[in-house]
């Protein structure tokens, strides 16, 4: 059997485990936060071409995960309350939930809807595996293909979120795509690379407004040139002068090629929405002809502002809270989350590269991969700075892309070993076995931590509990309750006070529970077993009290099951819940977001009520900060 066909086997088979590794797990899960409005968005698009809904997020990835949906035609009611209550930008973000609640638990099966949603995601994360192999084989060979795969397909991190209905995996795969078609058009700056470079870029900025950051790696790239001129460039000035312009104009043309593809999606998914835009809706059909037109900047532009006005977050980490992003927060998440075998891999590749460059050796970098290694690691600098100097620190899943680029800087080890046959050969060949039991190891790892990718957390991190590492979607996302609804029915369990990270109904998986607040129990759950997110217990929550009286670990810790005592102390009492003015709100929200959320579950004719309130809320407090 031809090598290459062998590694092509090997790397297909890897995927094959991913697949059934990742896909399990999904459909072992509830649907986590944030698919709740993605599904039901996705759904909408296609089925009304209409985008009103989470717009805060450009539609593709919606769109992938709804296609199976519209096919198999899962009903959504365009007639009712929550439809007809959404048709202004700020109510809609209310309605977008309420919405994907209904489309996922009301009007079809939760679970054959969710995992229909979720397949397209899925085989999104394989296909962004071969881009990786591929990508890594061309600049280490088959052996370099194959361990940047083995790490890829290990990674919690992809398991967990490569199946879910978000834009992380797909922005990482048109991104990775993106920079492999700049390193082509920077090589070749003809018609076909330009092209291959306008679809990967529209493909990145539909998938997600953080696509912006490619634009900065390209011209790091561009500049980088400047400094270690690449080869083939020419050194006279007015030469590289030249050489420079037809690559900066290759540049400009696929953007406005990509800008094209953009505009014609917007405005095809949103031609049957309300033209809302101030000045023009219903002034006559000249403006409304000329709304339509700019719609599709006007979508854009207000969910892009969205995003950046959300873009400082309080966080969480280490046992502390903070007010807004820190510095840290990424380099603490890639180290706790990531399997030893893969650190252990990057440092033992950067060691060699280290030697090898204090040593004199000649790069291992084919030729004709020169451009695409220079991409690949500036691109790393600027994504992974940008994250750590950033302040949007809410998840791991936020940090993919410099995950799948420090995959593949692991590509060039084999060949580097291999430099060491001719000086060293037993040196070689016990790098060579360490390096393959390393990999090994990450697979040995992904299948033992089955199906528990959410909290996972690697030995670094076993001397604390998890609730005190890490938040969010870095250990519980709502994706449990089908753990909790077994844990209620194997002991037999009538009422089971449920104190959630999420805003759907809890019912829908758990139709035992109640919403539950862990600060504030009543006299009536004593002797209860309840369960609480993980993330409650010392961020979205203070509930540390909890875990002095005998608990369980739910879905590998992502949920805590807790036996309270016979009569509960008085807060603020020894072995009691915390006072009034230590208790804590789910996300640092003025009120309690759970109990809102699900009451406009149950009466979805309240959506403009709960926004007015909400807005005078907001009035009220932007007051009173005016004031002081």
């Amino acid at each position: 059997m031809p090598v290459r066909s062998g590694a092509s086997i090997l790397a297909f088979l890897l995927l094959a485990l991913m697949f059934l590794l990742a896909g399990g797990a999904a459909l072992r899960e509830s649907v986590a936060i944030d698919e709740v409005a993605h599904i039901g968005a996705g759904v909408s698009y296609l089925q009304k071409l209409d985008l009103r809904y989470n717009e805060e997020h450009p539609p593709l990835a919606k769109v992938l995960a709804a296609l199976p949906l519209a096919i198999r035609g899962t009903h959504a009611d365009y007639s009712g309350a929550i439809w007809n209550n959404s048709r202004e930008f700020f109510p809609a973000f209310l309605g977008e939930w309420v919405f994907g609640e209904y489309v996922l638990t009301r009007w079809n099966s939760p679970q054959s809807t969710l995992a229909w949603a979720r397949l397209p995601m899925l085989l999104l994360t394989i296909a962004l595996g071969w881009l990786v192999f591929a990508i890594a084989r061309r600049i280490g060979g088959d052996w370099g293909g194959l361990l940047s795969l083995a790490v890829y397909a290990s990674t919690p991190v992809f398991l967990v979120f490569g199946p879910l209905v978000l834009t992380d995996i797909a922005i990482t795969f048109f991104s990775l795509l993106a920079l492999w078609a700049l390193a082509g058009m920077w090589d070749t700056p003809g018609r076909r690379n330009t092209v291959l470079m306008a679809l990967a870029l529209a493909g990145a900025i539909l998938t997600k407004f953080t696509a912006a950051i490619l634009f900065l790696a390209f011209v790091a790239v561009a500049l980088s040139t400047r400094w270690r001129p690449l080869a083939g460039q020419p050194a006279g000035k007015a030469e590289a002068r030249q050489w420079r312009r037809l690559r900066w104009r290759a540049m400009r043309k696929a953007t406005w090629w990509a800008a094209l593809i953009v505009y014609a999606v917007y405005f095809l998914l949103s031609c049957n929405q309300p033209m809302d835009i101030p000045g023009l809706a219903g002034h006559g059909p000249l403006a409304a002809l000329l709304g339509r037109l700019l719609m599709p900047p006007w979508l854009f532009l207000r969910g892009l502002a969205l995003m950046v006005l959300s873009g400082n977050r309080p966080t969480f980490i280490l046992g502390h809270a903070y007010p807004h992003g820190i510095w840290f927060y990424f380099p603490v998440l890639f180290v706790l989350k990531s399997t030893p075998g893969f650190l252990g891999l990057l440092a033992a590749a950067l060691s060699v590269a280290w030697i090898a460059k204090r040593s004199g050796w000649p790069s291992v970098i084919p030729a004709g991969c020169a451009t695409l290694w220079r991409v690949l690691w500036v691109s790393l600098v600027v994504f992974a700075g940008i994250c750590v100097l950033g302040h949007f620190n809410v998840s791991i899943r936020h940090f993919t892309i410099p995950l799948a680029l420090s995959t593949l800087l692991l590509a060039p080890l084999p060949l580097l070993l291999g430099r060491f046959r001719t000086a060293a050969p037993k040196l070689a060949w016990a790098s060579g076995a360490l390096v393959a039991l390393a990999a090994a190891s990450c697979l040995v790892t992904a299948v033992r931590a089955y199906p528990y990718y959410f909290p996972y957390i690697n030995p670094l991190g076993s001397r604390h509990p998890s609730y005190w590492l890490v938040n969010d979607s870095n250990l519980d996302w709502n994706q449990a309750l089908p753990e909790v609804e077994r844990f209620a029915r194997q002991r037999g369990l009538k009422d089971v006070p449920l104190d959630i990270y999420g805003f759907s109904d809890n019912t829908a998986y758990v139709p035992q529970s109640r919403l539950w607040d862990c600060q504030a129990p009543a006299a009536a759950d004593a002797s209860l077993w309840a369960v609480v997110s993980a993330n409650m217990i010392l961020d979205g929550h203070n509930c540390i009290w909890l875990m002095q009286y005998p608990h369980e670990p739910l879905a590998g810790g992502s949920m805590v099951a807790v036996h309270l005592p016979a009569e509960i102390p008085p807060a603020g009492a020894p072995g009691g819940p915390p006072p009034i003015e230590a208790r804590r709100l789910f996300l640092g929200f003025p009120f309690e977001m759970r109990q809102m959320f699900q009451g406009l579950v149950r009466r979805p004719e309240d959506i403009p009520k709960v926004y007015a309130d909400m807005r005078a809320e907001w009035e009220k407090q932007m007051q009173a900060k005016r004031k002081k």
